[in-house]
């Protein structure tokens, strides 16, 4: 369960941070090297799933979502400065509760 744990952190740590390179580099023209730095750790993160031990795409995709969620709030909130609101948590407690239902869940 940690390993799953640290690999669902790990990717979406890799796809948000990639995909704020992209940003940085298409929305706030900060140089075309943020650019391909950030999709070479998208294809990171395109990899980093396929390590979970499920053998099933969709639920590693829909419980990764979850986690996705709550690191995306975490992103903005100390890297943009951009505090979530009560409404922002209560969001990314569902989607985390559902997360571990999907992966979780004994079969």
């Amino acid at each position: 369960m940690i390993k799953s744990a640290v690999l669902f952190v790990l990717a979406g740590l890799a796809e948000i941070g990639g995909g704020y390179l992209v940003w940085l580099w298409l929305r706030e023209q900060k140089g075309l090297w943020l650019g391909i730095i950030g999709a070479v750790i998208l294809v990171v993160y395109g990899v980093i799933p396929t390590l979970q031990e499920y053998p099933h795409f969709g639920r590693v995709y829909a419980a990764y979502g979850g986690v996705f969620i709550v690191l995306s709030l975490l992103w903005g909130w100390f890297i943009d400065k951009k505090k979530p609101d009560k409404y922002d948590w209560a969001g990314s407690c569902v989607a985390l509760i559902g997360a571990a239902i999907i992966i979780w869940t004994p079969r």
